[in-house]
Order: structure tokens, then sequence, then C-alpha cells
């Protein structure tokens, strides 16, 4: 069983998958780049707290058992050194993700196994750069996972059985449901549905077609929803999504959709550069804790 889990990323998702594996019994090492990185990394933690007493009514034991499960490293040798299981939840740029796999390499004990939590990129365009192309696949997390607690495993050519069998064993430990991507597949099973929602939705803004509100409510009432498309890009946060953006614009071909598209990442970037990342940081589309979606008169009336 795979009982030392390093999370490389502390992040929105890194920070989830680090509790929910404190939570169930792992023991638990955050590795980020640097010591602010780390503290803004242990903070996310901690956030979860309340989430996790509302939602699947934990106890303070509980609570204080997953925190002292986890621990914080910003040196990538010392974080790894018993590690059984490295799950990589670094930013979804390419470059940045090769850079980190081949300083992994060099000091990872080669028994160990590497699951990317990458929400776009295949795991093939990363397996050499690894240095285990058998010890190596895709794992990937939903938002929120100890509610949706859906993970998509997304092996290469390469992986071996036993890899799969390990992590699909690892999974279930801790709450989650495989799923089995059969053939590598950008976007997996949920991303393949849900990049197209959002960036459609991006798309309409961008074009200044409807208002964030007025996209939002349309969705949200014709599909009985919580939250429309720029509410769920506040709970993964614009960093995310304006990477995974980025990356879906090249492969637009209706101009229009293309250039609304471009224009909404431009937008995005002003709001990361503000400050405003999403539910992380209190403000994104929505301010919180109380986004105006969330309001008994949100669904009925609609913009001017």
């Amino acid at each position: 069983m795979l009982n030392n889990i390093v999370i490389a990323g502390g992040g929105v998702l890194g920070s989830q998958i680090a509790y929910q594996c404190g939570f169930y019994g792992k023991h638990v090492v955050v590795y980020d780049i640097s010591e602010d990185a780390i503290k803004a990394a242990e903070k996310r933690v901690n956030s979860w707290d309340q989430d996790y007493r509302d939602d699947v009514s934990a106890t303070e034991d509980q609570i204080k058992a997953a925190h002292a499960n986890i621990s914080y490293n910003s040196d990538l040798a010392e974080a790894v050194k018993d590690a059984d299981l490295v799950i990589e939840a670094i930013p979804e740029v390419v470059d940045i993700k090769k850079d980190f796999y081949h300083r992994l390499a060099a000091v990872l004990n080669p028994q160990a196994i590497i699951v990317s939590n990458s929400s776009t990129l295949l795991p093939s365009q990363f397996a050499e750069d690894t240095g285990r192309p058998d010890k190596f696949m895709a794992l990937h997390f939903a938002n929120h996972i100890w509610i949706e607690n859906l993970t998509e495993m997304m092996p290469t050519k390469e992986t071996s059985e036993a890899t799969i069998d390990s992590v699909r064993a690892f999974a279930e430990s801790i709450g989650m449901v495989p799923t089995l991507v059969k053939k590598e597949q950008p976007g997996y099973l949920l991303n393949s549905l849900l990049v197209p929602w959002i960036t459609s939705a991006e798309a309409l803004w961008g074009n200044d077609i409807g208002s964030i509100q007025d996209i939002d409510r349309s969705w949200m009432i014709a599909k009985e929803a919580k939250y429309g498309p720029f509410g769920n890009i506040d709970r993964v946060g614009l960093r995310t999504a304006y990477n995974i953006g980025k990356e879906t614009l090249p492969s637009l071909t209706n101009e229009k959709e293309h250039k609304g598209l471009e224009i909404a990442l431009e937008r995005m970037d002003k709001m990361i550069s503000e400050g405003k990342l999403g539910m992380e940081s209190g403000e994104g589309f929505y301010q919180y804790p109380n986004p105006a979606y969330e309001a008994a008169d949100f669904l009925k009336h609609g913009d001017r």
C-alpha cells in the first residue's frame, strides 16, 4: 500500500489532495518551490477545516489527526526521501512540469510511483522525463475532492499493470472512486466535458454576448445547478482556468469563438495580476464567502 505521499504543489487542488490524504491516515509531505509558497500552501490546507466539518461531519479529533499527518518542505530531496507516491499538482505549463520531473528523477527512490494531476496534458508528454515511464501515469482529481470524490486514472502505453493496480488501491484508500481512461485523451473524461463548457462561456463573455451573471443564470436555471461556469472558475481558481484556456485557444477553429476566448483571457490575466484569483483569494468573478449566485434572489432577476 502507498502510505508515504508527497504532494508537489500546494495550490487549490494540491492542498485538497494533501488534506484528504492526511484525513485518511496517510503520511503526507507538501512540497513547493519556496518558503513563501510553503506558507501559502499551509494556509490553504488549514482553510479546508470548516468544509470537512460541514460536509463530512469531521470531528475535531479527526481534523487534528489530519494536520498531524501533514508536513511541509521546500527542499525537494528531503521532501521525497521516504516517498511511496509523488502526486504532481504544479501549474499546467509543459516546460515547468518537464523541469520538475527532471529534478525529481535525480532524487527520488527507484521504487516510488509518480502521478500527474494535470487537467489537460497527456502523461506520455512527460513519461521519459520522469526516468520511470513504467511507474508513471496521470491521476486527476476533481475540485472539492471530499465531496466530488472522482479520480481519473490515465496510464500511458508504458505504464505497468502493477502501477495501475497500486494507484487504484491508493485512490480507494482515501475515499475516491477511480475511473479508468482507457486511451490517452486530453481532458480525460470529466474535463473533456467541462472545458468546452467553460471556454464557451468565456467566449460569450469575451464577445460581450452575455454578462457573467446572466451566463451563469442561464446554466443554473436550465440545469438546476448550484453554480454556473464562472462560479466554477472561481472554485477551480482563475490561474488554472487561464492556463487551460491558453492551451485550448490554438485548437479553436471558429473565428468568433477564438476571438471571444482571446479577449476573455486578456481580461482574466488582468484579474490575476490584481490578485483576483477566485474563491481562494476572496474575489474572482464573484466575492466570497457570500457570492452573488448563492443569494436567494439571484435566479429571480436577470441583468438589464
